[in-house]
């Protein structure tokens, strides 16, 4: 393999293969966009366990969780319970830049951090709405959901930062403290319903895709040890865009475009526009924990509603079968 090179004690090889197809960015480019964000994206990687998205040369994107058993020693890691795998998972933290750059030499493109610290599972340090325009170009769509799930967190006192996902959505963070995970679920669930009131005709909570009628998903349900996409995490679409922080009154005027590999570490300039537009960590009303507890668990409810759906469509196409009588 093509090396000689070294970053940060990293020997990097291959690094003038295209990153994938489609990306217009070889892997030295990703190599350099991570190395000179550094600063800013590993205060929203430290210390939680980190799924990536890898591409191995020629191949299709792939989600890894457990650290490779080729993981060098200095690699930090935290071994925690996977519920929706039943097993024990072998997370890496991704705590300094020598560990973002091993990443980065081994095709991660994509960072997905949970929103709870591995020293404190029980209590995640955001909620966050991930807001899903229907298909197409219409991320304008996405932005206007993000204002109303603005009011809906004014409306309960609270604040947020938003931040494009990288793909054809919007991301609002909320910070939080003091609240265990369940709460904390709940309470999104709750922001969510809220913000869908505020405009029925244009928002929905619904989970199951068809039941949308094209209006923009309230995703509710990145909760206990979901993961969601980094802050300046680059993505693996045509173009290789990053989700990127916006200000509120900013919003209206971007696209997903304005922000790839090649164009997101020139707009940072300095400092780090994430952690200046996030609000301090804040604490829940009661009353928004509480409504959040009456409403069902979305991907709960999708599924029991799918189990029904089929057994109808059964029941149909068994009836349509029978013969008429006599």
């Amino acid at each position: 393999m093509a090396g000689g090179e070294e970053r940060a004690g990293v020997p990097l090889t291959n690094l003038d293969q295209p990153l994938f197809d489609g990306a217009d960015a070889t892997k030295r480019d990703l190599v350099d966009y991570l190395d000179t964000v550094a600063d800013q994206i590993i205060p929203e990687l430290a210390g939680r366990p980190l799924s990536v998205i890898r591409v191995h040369r020629g191949g299709e994107p792939f989600m890894q969780k457990n650290v490779p058993k080729y993981t060098p020693p200095w690699v930090r890691t935290v071994t925690l319970w996977a519920e929706s795998s039943k097993r024990k998972v072998s997370y890496a933290l991704c705590d300094d830049r020598r560990t973002l750059v091993w990443f980065a030499n081994q095709r991660a493109i994509e960072y997905h951090p949970t929103l709870m610290r591995a020293e404190d599972p029980g209590h995640p340090t955001y909620l966050v709405l991930d807001l899903d325009p229907p298909s197409g170009d219409t991320f304008e769509m996405a932005v206007r959901a993000a204002h109303l799930v603005r009011q809906a967190l004014a409306d309960s006192g609270l604040e947020g930062a938003v931040k494009t996902s990288g793909a054809k959505g919007v991301h609002v963070f909320v910070p939080i403290e003091g609240v265990g995970a369940e709460d904390a679920a709940a309470a999104t669930r709750a922001i969510a319903a809220r913000a869908e009131r505020l405009d029925p005709s244009f928002a929905t909570t619904a989970f199951i895709r068809e039941d949308r009628e094209g209006k923009v998903f309230l995703d509710s349900t990145r909760a206990g040890g979901a993961t969601v996409v980094a802050a300046y995490s680059p993505r693996t679409r045509p173009g290789t865009p990053v989700s990127f922080p916006v200000a509120w009154d900013q919003l209206d005027d971007v696209s997903p475009r304005d922000f790839t590999l090649r164009t997101a570490a020139r707009l940072i300039a300095e400092g780090d526009p994430w952690a200046r537009l996030m609000p301090a960590p804040q604490g829940l009303r009661a009353d928004l924990i509480e409504e959040g507890h009456g409403i069902p668990i979305a991907r709960v409810q999708a599924m029991h509603e799918g189990k029904r759906r089929a057994r109808a469509r059964r029941s149909q196409a068994s009836e349509s079968e029978t013969p008429p009588g006599p």
